[in-house]
């Protein structure tokens, strides 16, 4: 009987904890893409030759945690399930005791942007998830359908169609929910203050605007109406992009607004690349990460009012930018 409760309990905390897992980062697949990347480096795993199956890899891992999780709560196929659910999470325990034992990527991204922790809280969080699976397999045969096996087949299904669904839909957009510090209606002077008496970094850091003149961050925060054109990486920006958001800045420029192209590449010859791309306009450096934490988008649109974010959008959505 004690197991029988054991395992009860450990199937409710574990479905809801793999759901709301996959949840957040499904909303946001780039996310988990670049902290893929990040483990895959030279510096970390060694692993560069996966680097281009990042994607394909984060989309597989956010699907299977969130089914998963459904079919664990549903009670479908619960062998396949259980003994899935105790392989990822042994994946994830090492990973987590990697970058806790030797200092590798800070935050594993286990719940996207949405909750950070650190390697070592990360680890011991899956020490404790471990646990309950393994209760989870000593009690599978107390696992069965809520109500069916014909209903917990259909709410499998429908899970695993939604969440397809609205991984087409961020992978071509943007994520549908915002746990990043540049959100829309964030204040981006307020989210770079050190709060006194403490010693964490803000929310937004190595955030500038470098150009031969010098940092224009505080002149585009003062500006009424500015708009970031960002370009993390020129060798990565897809070119019919390109010409859509060159599109949308000049209207833009017509309306009284300061463009500023920000990308993380070296431009040596400035006015031949501002003529190149179609923006003839100020052309700044800024961290690639930080403009990949700004907008999940390569080009990307951000517009900015007296220093507050107030739209961000994906070049395939330029037609719908509002000014």
């Amino acid at each position: 009987m004690i197991l029988k409760a054991l395992t009860h309990i450990s199937r409710v905390l574990v479905g809801i904890l793999f759901i709301y897992s996959g949840f957040v980062k499904l909303v946001d697949p780039i996310g988990s893409q670049y902290k893929f990347q990040e483990y895959f480096s030279e510096g970390v795993l060694n692993l560069e030759f996966l680097i281009p199956l990042a994607l394909p890899f984060s989309v597989l891992l956010i699907i299977s945690e969130l089914v998963l999780g459904v079919m664990l709560l549903v009670g479908y196929k619960p062998k396949l399930t259980v003994w899935s659910l105790f392989g990822l999470n042994l994946i994830f325990l090492f990973l987590t005791w990697y970058s806790h034992t030797y200092n590798k990527v800070t935050d594993c991204g286990c719940f996207g942007d949405a909750i950070k922790l650190t390697p070592e809280e990360t680890f011991y969080k899956n020490v404790i998830l471990m646990v309950f699976i393994v209760i989870l397999i000593l009690g599978i045969q107390y696992i069965k359908p809520l109500i069916s096996n014909k209903i917990a087949s259909i709410t499998t299904f429908i899970s695993l169609a939604l969440s397809l669904m609205v991984t087409f839909y961020v992978l071509n957009h943007l994520p549908i929910i915002d746990f990043r510090a540049y959100a829309v209606g964030t204040d981006i002077a307020e989210g770079m203050k050190y709060q006194e008496g403490s010693d964490e970094i803000p929310p937004i850091h190595d955030f500038m605007i470098e150009t031969d003149e010098g940092d224009k961050l505080e002149e585009m925060l003062a500006k009424e109406k500015a708009m970031l054109v960002v370009m993390y990486n020129f060798d990565k920006t897809e070119e019919e992009g390109i010409a859509e958001v060159a599109k949308v800045a000049k209207k833009a420029k017509e309306q009284g607004y300061e463009i500023y192209v920000l990308t993380a590449s070296y431009v040596e010859d400035q006015e031949a690349t501002q003529k190149k791309y179609g923006l003839p306009y100020t052309f700044a450096f800024c961290d690639e990460t930080a403009l990949k934490t700004v907008i999940r988008a390569n080009p990307g649109i951000v517009t900015v009012k007296k220093g507050i974010i107030v739209g961000k959008w994906n070049w395939t959505d330029a037609d719908d930018v509002t000014l």
